[in-house]
């Protein structure tokens, strides 16, 4: 029934009209700019709903565009619950589940985990986010000498830390495949030339440098804002501002922060074809001539 609902009539539209074009003109054909906004505002949809490597739709609460609402209420549990061991251990796992269903959700499909693979890789990110924010938390415990500020912001520190170090991991965990099976790499033609587990490494490199640049406004910031804010003499005398206030700070922390981690990289990567395995150097295309660069989907 989705192709029915407005979402599914404007995304077929979306992609009709791209096929369209592309079939009549080409790609890369100069265009009427009423004709280039309507085509950039279907690409639009169409790269935020539809999964480059599979063309199905990737689930709603699990596509990029869901990221800020989901997230910031992840973020917010972490900086707001008291740091008991109770509360770093169930928001650490409701944190990395998320992790985990992004980045299944959003991982270059040519090369797939099993459910055991996946179970693993789950198991894994969770058991160490949850290590690393204890072990951290009991660390800034055993600190002597430190003001109570001093204390507030290392406090709120530990969830970036953990969620830095095991948002990595995550990444890593869940596509590792991807390093040692490879991913498909194509030519300028679009076809696929083969696969290749350097270009893997290197767009799980490039997610995990995203997620980390995505984390660190999200769950540093709003900690140092909210700080200077509890002194204000308006906070003070109006306490219940806090929550509203923490829940406007880490959804404008995110919003800032994703589409700047995202643009750190592009989603289809070039790379020399020298930079890969042997077997990629004296690739020729259809002409002829030899392939120089080769493509991959680095996923989100």
């Amino acid at each position: 029934m989705a192709a029915a609902s407005p979402d599914g009539i404007l995304l077929r539209a979306a992609q009709s009209l791209i096929a369209s074009h592309t079939a009549t003109h080409g790609a890369t054909v100069a265009v009427p700019a009423a004709t280039a906004d309507a085509l950039w505002r279907a690409k639009v949809r169409v790269d935020a709903t539809i999964h480059p490597d599979t063309g199905e739709k990737v689930l709603l609460p699990f596509r990029m565009a869901s990221f800020v609402p989901t997230n910031a209420l992840v973020v917010a549990g972490m900086l707001m619950s008291r740091p008991i061991a109770v509360n770093i251990v169930a928001w650490q796992w409701v944190n990395q589940t998320v992790n985990v269903a992004f980045n299944y959700a959003n991982a270059n499909k040519t090369t797939k985990m099993d459910f055991s693979e996946t179970a693993v890789a789950y198991a894994t990110a969770v058991a160490s986010s949850c290590t690393i924010a204890i072990g951290l938390n009991e660390w800034v415990k055993r600190l002597k000498g430190l003001s109570p500020m001093s204390m507030s912001i290392l406090n709120k520190c530990v969830p970036f830390t953990a969620v830095a170090a095991a948002g990595t991991l995550n990444v890593f965990l869940m596509r590792r495949k991807e390093m040692t099976d490879g991913i498909a790499v194509m030519d300028s033609e679009g076809k696929i030339v083969g696969k290749s587990a350097v270009a893997g490494y290197t767009a799980i490199s490039q997610v995990a440098i995203s997620r980390v640049a995505t984390a660190f406004p999200a769950v540093f910031l709003p900690g140092l804002v909210m700080t200077q804010l509890e002194r204000t003499a308006v906070m003070q005398r109006n306490p219940r501002l806090a929550l509203p206030a923490n829940l406007v700070t880490i959804s404008l922390s995110l919003l800032g922060a994703l589409p700047c981690a995202i643009a750190l990289f592009p989603q289809v990567a070039a790379v020399p074809a020298t930079s890969l395995e042997p077997r990629f150097h004296n690739l020729v295309d259809s002409g002829g001539a030899p392939v120089k660069e080769l493509y991959f989907n680095r996923g989100l």
